[in-house]
């Protein structure tokens, strides 16, 4: 990926990156979930999205 922060280019669907605020607002919207519920689940299950949509199933 690009330095350049204003190429953001697409998410990248496998991995989460709490680094970068567009994939932030990307996965909370697409998870249906709070950035603090989706940090909280990346520091559980790491940033794999697969792992992190188990989790936040389970904790339904």
């Amino acid at each position: 990926m690009s330095d350049d922060k204003r190429q953001t280019g697409s998410p990248d669907r496998d991995r989460i990156s709490l680094s970068e605020d567009y994939e932030v607002q990307y996965w909370t919207q697409a998870l249906g979930v709070s950035a603090d519920e989706l940090r909280a689940a990346v520091d559980a299950v790491g940033p794999v999205a697969e792992d992190v949509r188990n989790h936040l199933a389970q904790r339904r």
